[in-house]
């Protein structure tokens, strides 16, 4: 229970008098004239007002005359008669613009029911649909009060011998409703209310002594008796949703409200309650502070009339009374067009135009009512950007007075809102480091923190020291609960020493790089970085181990050997099943992982033993810093056993077949080490048989330079020559190795015998005993070669002979065919047969079958077309200059090659004339016979 003289008291509300509209004469419709020209301006109702209503745009009154009088806003009074004697009840439905009227029509206690169409019209007044006696039975009763249901189908009439009648159906016919006595009571009844909830309608009935009600929508009408006293005419209203429809009932002493099945919140109120009334929010009530009972306020208030009576408007979810005023005897308060209207007696209407809420929050600032002003601005629903400003003015206030905690609490609630900045620099100023806190956690819990916020945030509680916030505000369950951003608080952790802290929020959001940062660079705790790393998935574990393993690798070498073997090979993080082992792993490039080890020359060892053992197919790399590694340590190596065994593992790489491609690579690492086997097995696999040469030569290893000449002296026979020259050069006696060279130099006829001549005059202990047996041989050779070549001159020239005697016998004699049988196929000639001056004849048939043209004989064609093709290649060969040169440059002979180049006629013309003119026939028959000589000669050949 709220105590009234603890409620505040505003004014917010305006009240004026009504004034009369412009061109109006200001005498209303059955008022008395105004005397001076003052009281004109003011509205003056007609005399006689019973009852008011108001709804659908205009204030509606009765008066005792019988007449229902309409005001609508624009101040035009109207009216038309609608009772012969009086109008004692109205009700001005709010959703149909349909209005119902109790009166009388004649002297005695028999009231009528008119409903009222305001929208059709009978001879120019409102259509009256419906008119039935309010009484049901034959008893004779007053008329208490009056309510309709907005969906038209119930209408309820109290009556002071203690009836309440239901009109069930549609009111506005007599066909459609029916009319019942719902309830009887001793006591009268003072009001009455529908209220509807859902499909259930509900009737409020409210007498002198009690308070109940009724589930009108059913068949048997159950009743709940909700209190045992009641109160007076006009002393109940149903609230608006603003207050969940509930009942109002205003007792002398208190105002109770009511919901259909209990009794709700009691508000202490003290004064004789004479209006009870609901607008906007609002609770109006007009009382007089004379206690007087409601049974003789229901009999005297009009003997009463001339008391000063109190209009309070109350605000019950707020807790203060808007506005209050004393008015002289009024009659009734209506609502409309959004404002109160307040009637009295003497016919004046005072307006009560309730104030804009800006205005009524700024009269709560000037008092410092901010808590008042908060719970004015929610019932109002002010936007939330009108509450932020609230907000921050209370917080402004409380924080000027030294209230910090109830400022920052203010603040707290403009988060979203208000700059962030505005709060957190004044208490930077104020060093209230507690309050600066509070603020900065809730902005994050609303996650409109940004990374300035949460730097400061953390550097507050490591200022506080408070490690138990500091937990509770990283330690979320999961990343979308997370209102901070995770990378700054790593870092601001991390520079305050919280370095498990900062470990915590890296490794549970995921931040693989500041973790190990953290780890190996703070804490130096290398064997748990490792770890993390092997736990990692294989594009974060290969990227870390490229920057932190040269790290890794100084301290723990072994177990980063291990990991790296892991991950160029099937590498699976740590944290997954053993079972899955079916799914190839990932693996990364070994050879960019070689720089890692530059000064663990052991474990680089290992590891690209380890890959050319499990992966054949590993990077070239691998396999130069392998071979790179095994020669630096055999050139370094002193015990000899040791020596020979790296020098085995060396040529056992070099003979893996790995440098084919890379030969000249191989070949420098080699030399640089001075691995004299490796770099004689790479000019082999080189065929660089010159190198191997001179190699030996350089070490005078005189068996080794024969040995070298028999083994590839078919590949390169200039090797022979080389030596030749070689020992020819030498002071000490090498005619053994000399004869040797000699030898076969003359069986494979390598040099001339001159060359080899001069060749040996560079010895000087060379003796002509060394090369007599060459000489005599070689001279017995080319005196047996120019015997059988004179032999075939002479047989040549006697062919020739021949050749030209034959020609001349075909060109100066006739020739006689006697060939009796075919040359191709051996049977005897028939006519027609061909002849061909070569001698051979064939039949016709069989040479147009086996012949290639009419003008050749098919069986010396062949012959004669190899002849031909000799010749023309002769052509064709004469003018390559550029391969002449390249033959004679490197042939050891070169007089067989330019022989051979004039024996195809490359340095004379060759011309062949088939028809010559008759003026060049001595030039043409010698060229003639050139020709014939060679296809004789290939042919006798």
């Amino acid at each position: 229970m709220a105590a009234y003289l603890q409620w505040r008291r505003f004014v917010f509300f305006d009240k004026e008098l009504v004034k009369e509209p412009l061109g109006s004469d200001g005498a209303a419709p059955g008022a008395a004239p105004a005397s001076g020209s003052a009281a004109s301006k003011f509205l003056c109702l007609p005399p006689g007002i019973t009852v008011c209503d108001s709804g659908r745009g205009s204030l509606v009154f009765g008066d005792m005359e019988g007449q229902i009088w309409f005001l609508p806003r624009s101040l035009q009074l109207t009216g038309f008669q609608a009772y012969k004697l009086r109008v004692t009840h109205l009700y001005q439905l709010k959703q149909h613009n349909i209005l119902a009227s109790v009166g009388e029509d004649e002297e005695g206690i028999n009231p009528l029911v008119k409903i009222w169409n305001l929208e059709k019209r009978d001879g120019g007044n409102p259509l009256c649909t419906r008119i039935f006696p309010a009484i049901p039975g034959t008893e004779p009763t007053v008329v208490s009060c009056l309510t309709v249901h907005e969906n038209l189908n119930f209408m309820a009439i109290g009556f002071t011998d203690g009836s309440v009648t239901l009109n069930k159906g549609d009111i506005t016919r007599d066909r459609h409703s029916k009319t019942q006595i719902l309830h009887k009571g001793n006591y009268p009844v003072t009001g009455l209310a529908f209220r509807q909830a859902g499909k259930t309608t509900h009737l409020f009935v409210v007498t002198t002594e009690n308070v109940q009600s009724y589930i009108v929508s059913g068949k048997d009408y159950p009743r709940v008796e909700l209190d045992t006293h009641g109160c007076g005419l006009h002393c109940s209203a149903l609230s608006d949703p603003s207050q969940d429809l509930q009942f109002i009932v205003a007792g002398d002493e208190c105002v109770y409200l009511y919901q259909p099945d209990e009794r709700g919140p009691c508000f202490a109120f003290e004064g004789h309650k004479l209006i009870a009334h609901w607008f906007r929010g609002y609770l109006v009530i007009v009382s007089r502070d004379r206690k007087v009972s409601p049974k003789s306020e229901f009999t005297s208030r009009d003997s009463q009339s001339s008391d000063k009576q109190i209009l309070n408007i109350y605000d019950l979810c707020n807790k203060f009374i808007a506005y209050s005023a004393v008015f002289e005897d009024i009659v009734d308060v209506l609502a409309e067009w959004g404002s109160l209207y307040v009637l009295t007696r003497d016919g004046r209407v005072h307006a009560l135009q309730e104030k804009d809420t800006q205005t009524k929050l700024e009269m709560l600032f000037k008092k410092n009512l901010f808590e008042m002003a908060i719970n004015l601005a929610k019932s109002q629903h002010l936007d939330s950007d009108g509450l932020a400003q609230i907000f921050m003015q209370y917080g402004d206030h409380l924080y000027s007075k030294g209230n910090h905690d109830g400022a920052v609490q203010q603040y707290i609630r403009t988060i979203g809102k208000l700059e962030p900045s505005y709060v957190i620099r004044k208490f930077l100023d104020a060093q209230r480091i507690h309050n600066l806190t509070a603020y900065l956690q809730t902005l994050h819990r609303q996650s409109l923190a940004n990374a300035d916020h949460t730097t400061l945030l953390l550097n507050c509680y490591t200022k506080l020291k408070d490690s138990s916030k500091l937990e509770e505000f990283i330690k979320t369950k999961s990343e979308s609960e997370v209102h901070f951003d995770v990378e700054t608080a790593i870092k601001v952790l991390r520079q305050a020493g919280y370095y498990s802290h900062a470990l915590y929020l890296a490794e549970n959001h995921a931040h693989h790089e500041w973790y190990l940062k953290i780890q190996l660079e703070d804490i130096k705790n290398y064997q748990e970085a490792l770890q993390y790393i092997g736990k990692l998935p294989f594009e974060q574990a290969e990227s870390n181990m490229k920057r932190y393993g040269k790290i890794l690798m100084h301290h723990i070498p072994e177990q980063t050997t291990q990991l790296l073997k892991g991950l160029c090979t099937d590498y699976r993080p740590s944290l997954e099943g053993r079972g899955d082992r079916e799914t190839p792993g990932c693996r990364a490039s070994s050879e960019e992982f070689i720089p890692i080890f530059a000064n663990n020359p052991r474990e680089l060892k290992a590891f690209l033993e380890h890959m050319s053992e499990v992966q054949p197919d590993s990077p070239q790399g691998i396999y130069d810093t392998l071979l790179e590694l095994r020669l630096q340590n055999w050139a370094h190596e002193k015990d000899p056993q040791v020596k020979e065994k790296l020098h085995a593992e060396a040529i056992s790489l070099l003979k893996s077949g790995r440098f084919c491609d890379v030969f000249d690579k191989a070949l420098v690492l080699c030399q640089m080490h001075d691995f004299q086997d490796g770099v004689l097995y790479l000019y082999e696999q080189g065929k660089l048989f010159q190198q191997i040469m001179h190699y030996h030569m350089q070490h005078e290893q005189y068996r080794q330079v024969i040995a070298v000449c028999e083994r590839h002296g078919e590949q390169d026979p200039s090797l022979w020559e080389q030596a030749l020259s070689y020992f020819a050069r030498k002071e000490e006696d090498c005619k053994e190795y000399v004869a040797a060279v000699l030898k076969h130099i003359e069986n494979k006829n390598l040099m001339p015998p001159l060359l080899v001549v001069q060749t040996l005059a560079h010895n000087s202990t060379a003796t002509l005993s060394v090369i007599r047996d060459y000489l005599v041989q070689k001279l017995q050779k080319q005196s047996q070669q120019i015997a059988q070549d004179e032999l075939r001159v002479r047989r040549y020239r006697e062919e020739t002979t021949r050749i030209r005697q034959e020609i001349q016998e075909l060109k100066a004699s006739p020739k006689i065919f006697q060939k009796t049988k075919c040359s191709i196929c051996n049977s005897a000639l028939e006519l027609p047969s061909v002849h061909f001056l070569c001698g051979h004849s064939f039949h016709q048939h069989c040479f147009e079958s086996y012949s290639e043209s009419d003008a050749d004989c098919p069986t010396c064609l062949p012959e004669n077309r190899k002849v031909m093709d000799m010749i023309r290649a002769q052509e064709q060969k004469r003018d390559l200059h550029d391969q002449f040169q390249h033959q004679l440059k490197c042939s050891n002979d070169s007089f067989s090659v330019i022989a051979d180049y004039f024996g195809r006629g490359v340095f004379n013309k060759l011309t062949l004339l088939t028809d010559p003119p008759t003026a060049r026939l001595t030039p043409s028959l010698e060229a003639g016979l050139q020709r014939d000589l060679l296809i004789h000669s290939r042919r006798g050949t």
